[in-house]
């Protein structure tokens, strides 16, 4: 089993070992967004004084574990879309390699190319913005954790629609996780919601771990309520994802569209 799953996140990473474009591409965004809101927080610390130091330092930490989620889930889809592009489902599908070995390989190629992606954005804050995300503590781990799989439940719905729809669905790999942020409380704290969309943003794991980060930075606390939430909530986000996938799946199978998904 993981010699097979082995081998998909191996062709995969071979894309990337002479193709400097491919390699850019992965910490582009990050570092783009580091900069945009990096120098935003600097510009409240000259206005504002220190009272915005703390806010400028949410900002950043916002900033960096929303990308989490993002490139957990887009790494995800698109290496899934890739083989998709390349019509190569079907050959995988010819092989031994089975639905769950798929998967896992496609989590295997989401952490590291989350890695490759944020790693160089923390470095950035920590030395042009002095901001030190690993300040935090082991508790990142457990927020890391838990945006992680949120980003993965997002992209199995992503691909369950791809194999419903076909390339029609296509863009929801890069749009469709933006549309939760509002509501994941990324930047400001789920007070400051409507009253009526609070429950819904209660609904996110990744409200939680939002919240937790804000605690950690502002007041130094650990707020396992939240981190036991956001855990129960992504394994019922993880768990209908999965569900969604492999009937979509199965209904692929049957209907021939792994091979001709994409044409």
């Amino acid at each position: 089993m993981l010699r097979r799953i082995w081998g998909l996140m191996y062709r995969h990473l071979a894309l990337y070992r002479r193709s400097w474009p491919r390699m850019l591409e992965l910490g582009y965004w990050p570092v783009l967004n580091m900069c945009i809101w990096g120098f935003t927080s600097s510009f409240l610390r000259a206005r504002m004084g220190n009272s915005a130091v703390m806010a400028g330092a949410t900002l950043l930490g916002g900033v960096l574990l929303w990308e989490v989620t993002l490139r957990s889930q887009m790494g995800m889809s698109i290496s899934f879309l890739e083989e998709m592009w390349s019509r190569n489902l079907g050959h995988v599908f010819v092989s031994p390699l089975r639905p769950f070995e798929m998967i896992l390989a496609l989590i295997g190629m989401s952490i590291v190319r989350m890695l490759l992606g944020v790693i160089p954005a923390i470095l950035l804050a920590w030395a042009f913005y002095a901001f030190n995300l690993f300040a935090m503590g082991p508790i990142l781990i457990l927020f890391f954790m838990n945006l992680m799989i949120m980003g993965w439940a997002v992209a199995l719905a992503v691909v369950s629609l791809v194999l419903r729809h076909g390339s029609g669905a296509e863009p929801l790999a890069w749009g469709i996780l933006f549309g939760l942020a509002p509501f994941s409380a990324v930047f400001y704290p789920v007070s400051v919601l409507p009253a009526f969309i609070r429950p819904f943003s209660y609904a996110l794991p990744t409200t939680h771990v939002f919240e937790g980060m804000r605690a950690a930075l502002l007041q130094g606390v650990i707020r396992w309520d939240h981190l036991g939430a956001a855990f129960a909530l992504n394994v019922v986000w993880l768990g209908a994802a999965a569900l969604l996938f492999a009937r979509q799946f199965h209904a692929a199978r049957v209907s021939g569209a792994l091979i001709s998904i994409g044409e």
